[in-house]
């Protein structure tokens, strides 16, 4: 069976990527030349806690869910990893095991450098280990907003920084006969997965979005949410009270 190949959209959300972007021709060439493709369903399992590292991963088209077991056993999503976006590396380099589970959400494509291949190529380009670096900062940052938002700000405020994010990660064009100011959430996530998210109960969320959705910020369809006054969302989001 031949291996899997991009697509032109998959392709172009790894090339697009914010922090693969950002580096140089010679070291995105030597990257790309490494990878290999995989295609996985909904619920796969792609790298399960514990596992050792065997590969250094980007999301190309659809999601990887994040997620840990509680010591009750149950399952807590911590992020959805969007396209274009490498993850991996940390176990990898410190030589100890996957800190977590990732699965599919939905049909998902990634890419994967192997572990070997991700050294050499790190040997080769002594520009990977400050993009490297770079690139856990800005996880660093965004955890500790995490946690500060998650103490310091209410629900409504958290859950529309959370729309928000979900609109610039997958945000899609309004169906037709629809508003052009609306956008769709391309990425179907249920209560339960959204209260995960933001560390609080599903009907707490469930209230949080009947309000905004009688306050005509969204709406909620049986296909997922849409965005329908994004200037509201935002100053939602930034309210502490």
């Amino acid at each position: 069976m031949d291996e899997p190949i991009l697509t032109i959209e998959e392709r172009e959300a790894i090339n697009n990527g914010r922090w693969f972007s950002s580096l140089s021709p010679s070291l995105r060439h030597d990257i790309l030349r490494c990878t290999y493709v995989k295609r996985f369903k909904d619920g796969d399992i792609i790298a399960a806690r514990g596992d050792p590292a065997q590969d250094w991963i980007a999301c190309a088209r659809g999601a990887v869910r994040v997620s840990s077991t509680s010591v009750t056993g149950k399952q807590i999503t911590l992020t959805y990893v969007e396209p274009g976006i490498w993850f991996g590396d940390v176990a990898i380099l410190d030589g100890d095991r996957r800190t977590h589970d990732a699965s599919a959400h939905g049909d998902t494509t990634i890419v994967c450098v192997s572990r070997d291949d991700f050294r050499r190529i790190m040997t080769q380009h002594i520009e990977l280990y400050e993009a490297l670096l770079r690139l856990q900062a800005r996880r660093i940052r965004q955890l500790f907003s995490q946690v500060e938002d998650l103490n310091t700000l209410p629900l409504r405020a958290r859950l529309a920084k959370q729309l928000t994010h979900l609109v610039r990660s997958y945000g899609v064009p309004p169906l037709h006969g629809q508003p052009e100011a609306e956008v769709r959430i391309g990425l179907h996530l249920a209560q339960e997965e959204l209260a995960q998210l933001l560390g609080a109960s599903r009907q707490r969320v469930n209230q949080e979005l009947k309000a905004m959705e009688r306050e005509a910020v969204i709406r909620i369809e049986a296909s997922g949410l849409v965005v329908r006054d994004r200037q509201m969302l935002a100053r939602i989001a930034e309210s502490d009270n």
